[in-house]
């Protein structure tokens, strides 16, 4: 398992950009698929984005595809979601995970670690 400590949350207007970090320690990061995932009020947790050990292949959520962005920097232990043209409905709790499965990356049974999350407000 990772540690993992997100940061970079807050209140935004529509429109906005955000960019979330999230410091993991622990020796698996680097050799593990990293993603995002979101809670809003009331709702499910729901997946995000996710990166490769590599940073070679991403697979992002139909909504967060064109307008968000997940990337890492292994020699950090670092983990990003870069946010852009930000909507009311993005206001969730955002939290990263570390996939320890070969199961889906919607698949929330195939993640071990995660961290407390950071708040995203998005206003009209």
């Amino acid at each position: 398992q990772v540690q993992l400590v997100e940061s970079g949350g807050g209140l935004v207007q529509a429109g906005g950009s955000l960019r979330l970090s999230c410091a993991a320690s622990g020796r698996t990061f680097r050799d593990s698929t990293m993603s995002w995932f979101r809670q809003a009020p009331g709702k499910e947790r729901e997946f995000v984005a996710a990166i490769s050990w590599d940073g070679d292949d991403t697979n992002y959520a139909d909504f967060a595809r064109g307008r968000f962005r997940i990337s890492r920097d292994n020699a950090k232990n670092m983990l990003y979601l870069g946010m852009n043209s930000l909507m009311p409905e993005d206001t969730a709790v955002y939290s990263c995970a570390r996939k320890w499965s070969d199961t889906s990356d919607y698949d929330l049974t195939g993640y071990d670690s995660w961290g407390q999350g950071t708040q995203v407000a998005v206003s009209s």
